[in-house]
Order: structure tokens, then sequence, then C-alpha cells
């Protein structure tokens, strides 16, 4: 399975926010919609996630629902007809609950930054620092420490779970 180092924070000024990011970026900005509906597996999350209206996925992961860097392991499934693959999964697994937002992409080397707007939540960063398989998760962890620091990301922001868990609150 591919392999990330994840963390998540509520962000009080995304605009101050972008801007520390900028400059950093070798990518982006790139604005995605994006539409997850969840299912209930025995074991990790699986969602169908649709993009922008134009294509979608299937994705299950598993990582521990803790604040601060965490390892996310994780299979992502291109789906052509996600429409029909939903009522399928509507029919065979419990739909927990849909998450919707918008989210705006940067890349910073191997790190995924998101800046999301999650619809009922607010505004979250996401730093996904994605590993090969010749790094170490401690590298990918110390990756995501120096990136928060150059964002001034405070610790006390981070959070733990999926949006869905905290919408479900």
């Amino acid at each position: 399975m591919a392999r990330n180092i994840e963390i998540k924070a509520r962000i009080a000024n995304r605009k101050e926010l972008e801007d520390r990011i900028a400059p950093l970026a070798d990518s982006g900005p790139a604005v995605l919609r994006q539409v997850d509906h969840f299912y209930r597996v025995p074991e990790g999350r699986l969602k169908l996630r649709q993009i922008n209206e134009e294509h979608a996925e299937l994705i299950f992961y598993r990582r521990f629902d803790l604040a601060g860097p965490k390892t996310s392991h994780y299979r992502r499934v291109p789906i052509s007809h996600p429409d029909q693959l939903g009522l399928l999964l509507d029919d065979a697994l419990q739909l927990l609950g849909t998450v919707t937002k918008t989210r705006t992409l940067y890349m910073v080397g191997q790190t995924r930054i998101h800046l999301d707007e999650v619809q009922s939540l607010g505004d979250y960063l996401e730093l996904e620092v994605v590993l090969d398989d010749s790094q170490s998760e401690e590298e990918g962890t110390a990756i995501a420490h120096d990136l928060m620091q150059r964002l001034s990301i405070d610790p006390e922001d981070l959070v733990e779970g999926a949006y869905l868990d905290h919408l479900l609150k």
C-alpha cells in the first residue's frame, strides 16, 4: 500500500497561511471541488470521491485518529462510473455520511498541501508527505514538522480524525 504522513489543523486566517505557502510551492494553487461519500467497513475507511464533477476515485485507507503527524496507508482506484458505483455501495454497505469541500492544492517537494473549506466545518490545512518505498516514516514526520514550523502551524490547532468524524459530532 502507498503511505504518507499526514497532519490536519484548523486555520484561523486562510489568507495569511496562503501567503506563507505560495513562496514555498513548486506548483499550485489548483482548486478541486470534492464530494466524499464514506461507507462503513470492518476496519479503516472507504470513500468514493468525486472531483470537480469530472472524475472520481475509490479510496481505502488506514490511519490512527491522532492529532499531529501520523502514517496513513492507502489505495486509490480511478472510477469511470461513480454514480453507478455509488448506488452499488449504497446497496452493499452502509453510507456513513458525505463531506463536501473546496480544496486548494499546492505541492512543496513531495508534500501535498491542502487548504480545505469544508462545508459546515470551516477552514483547515492538511499536509500529506507522500513517502516513496525507500523512505521511513521518521523521514516523513521530520518533513511534516519542518513544514509546520515554516508555515507557523501551532500544535494546539492540530485535530484528530477525519472531517466526517467532526461532522457527525
